[in-house]
């Protein structure tokens, strides 16, 4: 009877014969020979077993079992991690594969703006309520090393593919990117739509070449500390996309260098402090190169003479800095546009176009401030409560347009030589997916000849943003 109470039924699934692992199979064989002494002993010398005492040892041997199965669940491993969901919402549908190396993911980003710009006698830009942006966004991972981004843009009722490449993950410190997407050069043009702080991008972006076709070495290094691009790409004008090359066969070479120099050298806020120069060199021709620059309200304020040409080498080069480190943020960037240029009938020239800008935010309900955007600490949705993050913004920026432009390549009487605009917006993210943009922006024009100046553009900029 004794023997009964101590020992208990064999337990086949503990037992030794059924052991994967040695380890384990030596400690459950020595438990189980431990428990038959102690069973042959409780027969020899227990004699009569009182009710409490049974009670004991019943929880006595609980305990050992107990102990056991800590010992043996370290010797088999730590437990299994919960496996992830193979579908679901992470800031956008997904499908997984079981392994997690194969990933889909349906992203988007609406934008529908309100656009109001007053005392415009020119006629140059149009009160609207439009769909700035509608993209559908399909990403995902092959083989757990490979990326790829598919994303066209369909505002305006039109199809257009904005990005279509793939992205071989070699290390952290070594990329190769191949298709199209946005050249590596301009900081706030290589900011996502979906993070900017104003509805429309400054001055600068006017030089930056936007989207183009190519392949492209990146990379992070020193623990994020140093970023890098070098690549080769058709050749796009200022401020434009394209897909194929028109330079006669030339191609951009494009470069971007990004560091955090005293990251590891200080501690505090100058930690975020970033500084980077981004540059590209290559031959251009013919018409498609030339480019035209517009305003936040979108009025075209300087444009080429139509025969005028593309006719040599283009290099541009940017210094470039950011600063995000609590609720402040800092973007600046400077941007010179070197472009040789011909017209039939006149002198060949090179033109030096220049734009800067300085924009900052303060975030005032204290959340955050970051280069990929802002997700607020305190979400607000309809009917849960809650209150976002509220945020104030301000920029400066300004383009001058090569004097030498002037009057044999460009008019005068429909285009300025400088822009300065001055902007303040109140934006207030709901969440990580809904933001309201509000932006006032005054632009002012000097068309260098001493006659009238273009109007000065006071545009009233609104958006509702859905990004996910």
């Amino acid at each position: 009877m004794a023997f009964l109470l101590l020992y208990g039924q064999p337990d086949p699934v503990r037992g030794a014969d059924h052991r994967r692992e040695t380890g384990v199979r030596r400690i459950s064989g020595a438990w189980w020979g431990a428990r038959t002494a102690l069973a042959a002993a409780a027969l020899l010398l227990a004699g009569p077993v009182r009710a409490g005492e049974v009670d004991d040892l019943r929880q006595l041997v609980r305990d050992l079992e107990r102990r056991i199965g800590d010992i043996e669940q370290s010797r088999g491993g730590a437990a299994a991690a919960p496996a992830k969901p193979a579908a679901g919402w992470e800031n956008g549908f997904f499908v997984r594969s079981g392994d997690g190396a194969n990933t889909l993911k349906l992203r988007g980003l609406v934008h529908a703006d309100g656009r109001i710009v007053g005392d415009d006698s020119d006629d140059a830009s149009t009160d609207t309520f439009l769909l700035r942006r509608v993209r559908p966004i399909l990403e995902g991972t092959v083989l757990g090393s490979v990326d790829f981004r598919l994303m066209p843009e369909l505002a305006g009722s039109q199809l257009d593919l904005l990005d279509a490449w793939a992205d071989v993950r070699f290390s952290p410190a070594l990329q190769l990117r191949f298709g199209k997407g946005k050249t590596p050069f301009g900081i706030e043009r290589l900011q996502s739509a979906s993070a900017i702080r104003f509805v429309e991008r400054a001055l600068p972006d006017n030089l930056v070449p936007n989207r183009d076709l190519g392949l492209m070495l990146h990379g992070e290094l020193m623990e994020k500390q140093v970023s890098y691009e070098i690549g080769f790409f058709n050749g796009v004008g200022d401020g434009r996309s394209g897909e194929q090359d028109t330079g006669r066969d030339a191609k951009d070479a494009v470069g971007r260098l990004f560091v955090y120099p005293l990251r590891q050298v200080v501690s505090g806020p100058l930690q975020d402090l970033g500084l980077g120069i981004a540059a590209s060199v290559g031959r251009q021709d013919g018409v498609d190169g030339l480019p035209m620059f517009r305003s936040a309200g979108r009025a075209t304020f300087f444009r080429y003479r139509g025969d005028v040409l593309a006719s040599g080498q283009r290099v541009r080069w940017s210094p470039q800095a950011s600063w995000y480190v609590g609720p402040f943020g800092l973007l600046a960037e400077y941007v010179v546009s070197d472009q040789e240029i011909e017209r039939p009938g006149q002198r060949d020239e090179a033109l030096t176009n220049r734009a800067w800008q300085v924009a900052a935010s303060w975030l005032l309900t204290g959340d955050n401030a970051t280069y990929k955007g802002v997700n607020p600490s305190a979400d607000w949705v309809p009917g849960r409560g809650g209150s976002g993050a509220l945020e104030l913004d301000a920029r400066i920026s300004q383009l001058d347009v090569d004097d030498d432009a002037f009057p044999v390549f460009a008019d005068r009487a429909v285009s300025s030589d400088r822009a300065t605009a001055w902007a303040v917006g109140l934006n207030w993210y709901w969440n990580a997916q809904v933001k309201l943009v509000l932006t006032y922006e005054q632009t002012s024009f000097d068309d260098g000849d001493n006659t009238r100046d273009r109007e000065t553009e006071r545009a009233l900029l609104t958006r509702l943003q859905l990004a996910f």
